[in-house]
């Protein structure tokens, strides 16, 4: 199952790159996040638990995270919680007037019975997608409110 959610920022790479990456302050930015633990730093990787809201139900998980500034791209690997063996990849496309941010979450659910069903309108629609959604939303606010304030080159 693959879901990708995208949304268009009238700001630069680099500047969306930093709010997407710095995710131990995303509880300070992102209302729908309840926490983020960087529970260990191994190199360029950090392991992290997290959870947010999805309307009143709280989720929760435990990623390995790789932050690649130069090309740019963020990676997890979630490694605990239902969403165990989930790759997520947030992608940073110019497009004229900013950057096209693209999260994209692949996972083989686990769950054989009403697989089909369960995966793509629990799963992707109401979950994934809904959490995807509002962090692209805010993240796009405060990137665009970041790039406006920034004084012209």
């Amino acid at each position: 199952m693959v879901t990708r959610t995208s949304i268009d920022v009238a700001a630069p790479a680099a500047i969306v790159y930093r709010l997407g990456s710095q995710t131990a302050g995303w509880p300070d930015i992102l209302p729908h996040y309840r926490y983020v633990r960087i529970l260990e730093e191994r190199g360029a990787m950090l392991v992290v638990a997290m959870s947010a809201w999805r309307d009143v139900f709280p989720v929760a998980w435990v990623a390995e995270q790789t932050n690649d500034a130069v090309t740019p791209r963020i990676t997890f690997r979630h490694v605990r919680g239902w969403t165990r063996g989930m790759d997520v990849a947030w992608t940073f496309d110019p497009i004229p007037g900013g950057t096209r941010v693209t999260i994209e979450h692949r996972l083989a659910f686990r769950f054989p019975v009403a697989a089909a069903w369960l995966g793509k309108h629990l799963v992707s629609d109401y979950f994934i997608d809904g959490i995807a959604t509002k962090t692209l939303a805010r993240i796009k606010r405060l990137a665009e409110a970041a790039a406006a304030a920034e004084p012209a080159t």
